[in-house]
C-alpha cells in the first residue's frame, strides 16, 4: 500500500489526458498520469512498443498531430510520476484502486482528480455477433496499430461512424481484402449535415477523401445499409445484410462492426457524479461545465470520457480543465489562453453536432431476435430480458440487471448496457432515457487471479 501524500492525479494518457498532464507540468504542478497501455497515444494514437512503418503509415493524415502526442507523452515519462501497464479498478472520494499488469494492487490518494477515460466501441447485439472472426472496430484497429494484424483476410466493416471509414481505409492500405463497407446512416442525412460539417473544411476533407479512395479501389461502400447477422459453423463465414431493400450474403472471414462510441464513464460514476442523458449519443454522460468541471468538487472531466467529441476536441478540453483545476488551486492561468480555448472547443463542438446528425446512432430494438446473446459475461439472451421486462412490468435498467443478472459478469455492463437499454425501451415501448443506466460496481476492470495470490489479504 502506498504512503504517498494526496496528489493531483490524471487518469489516462490519450490526448486529452496529455495535454492536461503537459499543461499542469508547465505551472509547475507535477502530476501522476495513470494508463492502461504501454505507451502514451490513447485508443486512437495508440503505439505498439516494435513499430513498423512509417507514422504516416499507421495513422495516416493525423501522423504529425500523433507524433506531436507521443512527443509530449515521453517527456512526460520523464518528467511527471507516470505509471504505465496501470488501471483504476476502483474509486472512492479521494482514493483510487489501482492494479498493475502484473497484478500488483496499489492504493494513491488524491487532492485533485482529472478524469480522461476515452471511449470503446458501442456494438449492439445481433444475430451471430459471438462467432469467431466478428470483432470490434476498435478491436480491428488495435490488431493493426498494436500488433500489425490484419483481421480477414476477407473482412467486411459494418456500423456507422467516422471510425467506420477510417478503418476501412486503414486496413485497405494495409493490404487487407475490405469485402464492403455497410454504413447504417443514410446518404441523404449525411448531405443535410454537410453545412455544419463545413466548420471545419480539413477534417471534411480528410472523411472524403477516405470514401473516395475506397470506393475508387473497388471496395464497395453502402448507405442504409442494415446488418441483419452473421452466419457460419464454427465461424463466421458471411454476413447477412439488408442493401436497398434486398438482403445480400457478403462472404468474408471477418467482420469488424462499431454503431458509434461509447464514453468510459465508471470512474465518474463511482464518485457519484451527476449525469444527463444526451440524446444524440443515446447515453447518460457525467455532467460538467464548459472547463471541465464536474458536479464533484475536485474532480474534472475530458476527453471521449465524459462524451464523445474526438481527438482535436479533447486535446482542448485537457488543457482547459486542467487549467481550471490550476485555477481553483488557486494558480493564476492565462485568461487569454482560455478565451482561444473555448473559441476553438465551440467551433469543433459545432462539427460534433453536424457528425451526431450525419451519424445518428442506431437501436437494438425488434430486429434483435429472441436467441441472441445480449450480455455474453452471463449469457443472458433477448428473449430472457423480454419476457422479465413483461411479466414483472420493469421500467428499470437496473431492476432488470436484479432479475436477470444483466451485466453482473467480468465486464459489469461496459459491453451489453447499450444493447439491454435498447431492447428494454423497445418492448417496454418508452423513451430510451426512461430506462436510466446500470449503477457502477467495482472492480470496473477484472481483476487478474495474480492479484489475489499477491495480495491474499
Amino acid at each position: 500500500m502506498s504512503d504517498a501524500p494526496p496528489s493531483v492525479v490524471v487518469v489516462g494518457a490519450g490526448p486529452a489526458g496529455v495535454r492536461a498532464a503537459q499543461t499542469l507540468l508547465r505551472h509547475g504542478v507535477r502530476p501522476v498520469v495513470i494508463d492502461e497501455a504501454a505507451l502514451p497515444g490513447g485508443q486512437i494514437y495508440r503505439q505498439s512498443p516494435v513499430p513498423r512503418g512509417t507514422a504516416r503509415q499507421r495513422y495516416g493524415f493525423e501522423h504529425q498531430r500523433a507524433a506531436r502526442i507521443h512527443e509530449a507523452g515521453a517527456q512526460l515519462r520523464q518528467q511527471a510520476d507516470y505509471r504505465a501497464n496501470t488501471a483504476v479498478w476502483n474509486t472512492a472520494p479521494g482514493h483510487l484502486d489501482l492494479v498493475t499488469q502484473d497484478g500488483d494492487l496499489d492504493e494513491l490518494p488524491y487532492s485533485h482528480l482529472l478524469i480522461a477515460t476515452g471511449a470503446t466501441d458501442r456494438v449492439l447485439p445481433f444475430p451471430g455477433w459471438t462467432l469467431p472472426g466478428v470483432f470490434s472496430l476498435g478491436g480491428a484497429q488495435i490488431a493493426l496499430k498494436g500488433q500489425h494484424c490484419l483481421l480477414g483476410p476477407r473482412i467486411v466493416f459494418a456500423g456507422t461512424g467516422p471510425l467506420l471509414y477510417l478503418v476501412a481505409y486503414q486496413y485497405a492500405r494495409a493490404g487487407g481484402q475490405v469485402q464492403a463497407v455497410l454504413d447504417s446512416a443514410p446518404l441523404a442525412g449525411q448531405a443535410r449535415a454537410l453545412p455544419a460539417l463545413l466548420n471545419q473544411v480539413g477534417t471534411l476533407a480528410k472523411g472524403l477523401y477516405y470514401v473516395g479512395w475506397l470506393r475508387a479501389h473497388g471496395v464497395p461502400v453502402h448507405h442504409s445499409a442494415s446488418l441483419i447477422s452473421a452466419r457460419g459453423e464454427t465461424r463466421i463465414e458471411s454476413a447477412r445484410a439488408r442493401i436497398v431493400d434486398a438482403e445480400r450474403h457478403i462472404a468474408c472471414d471477418a467482420l469488424a462492426v462499431g454503431h458509434g462510441l461509447r464514453a468510459e464513464t465508471q470512474l465518474a460514476d463511482l464518485l457519484d457524479c451527476d449525469f444527463d442523458f444526451h440524446a444524440a449519443q443515446r447515453a447518460w454522460l457525467p455532467r460538467r461545465d464548459a472547463d471541465g468541471r464536474s458536479s464533484i468538487a475536485g474532480v474534472y472531466l475530458a476527453g471521449d470520457g465524459a462524451g464523445i467529441g474526438g481527438a482535436a476536441l479533447a486535446e482542448l478540453a485537457g488543457e482547459r480543465s486542467a487549467l481550471a483545476m490550476l485555477a481553483d488551486s488557486g494558480i493564476r492561468v492565462d485568461p487569454k489562453r482560455l478565451r482561444w480555448l473555448a473559441r476553438r472547443q465551440a467551433a469543433l463542438t459545432r462539427f460534433r453536432h453536424g457528425l451526431d446528425r450525419a451519424f445518428p446512432l442506431p437501436a437494438a430494438g425488434s430486429g434483435c431476435d429472441d436467441s441472441v446473446i445480449v450480455c455474453r459475461c452471463e449469457e443472458v439472451r433477448a428473449g430472457a430480458l423480454r419476457a422479465a421486462a413483461a411479466q414483472y412490468a420493469i421500467d428499470d435498467l437496473n431492476r432488470l440487471k436484479a432479475l436477470t443478472r444483466i451485466g453482473m459478469g467480468l465486464c459489469q455492463g461496459r459491453l451489453c448496457q447499450s444493447g439491454a437499454a435498447e431492447l428494454l425501451a423497445d418492448c417496454r415501448k418508452i423513451p430510451l432515457a426512461a430506462v436510466g443506466r446500470l449503477r457502477g460496481q467495482a472492480p470496473v476492470k477484472p481483476l487478474p487471479f495474480a492479484s489475489f495470490d499477491k495480495n491474499p489479504s
